[in-house]
């Protein structure tokens, strides 16, 4: 992946099938700022569907060690691995 570009919304707007074509066809993503501040990021699908993926793994793996923690410690309190990803998802 190549170092992102940043550009502005106003920017974005006026050519947003480049920005597209830029985050698919060269693997560089765009960085869209509003009054300065850095608000998205346009990059292509795989790319998301990459990260979206090694995020689900590692809060999978984080929760399956919590669980065996837990299961060492005793099931005085505990809640099962379902109920605990219910309550870190109602935490965000």
């Amino acid at each position: 992946m190549n170092d992102p570009v940043i550009e502005s919304m106003a920017e974005v707007r006026s050519h947003l099938a480049d920005v597209i074509d830029r985050a698919r066809r060269d693997e560089t993503p765009t960085v869209i700022t509003r009054r300065g501040k850095q608000e998205a990021v346009v990059i292509d699908i795989q790319e998301y569907q990459r990260l979206r993926h090694i995020a689900e793994n590692a809060e999978e793996t984080w929760l399956n060690r919590l669980a065996d923690e837990a299961e060492s410690e005793g099931t005085e309190g505990s809640v099962s691995l379902e109920e605990m990803a219910a309550l870190l998802r109602t935490q965000d």
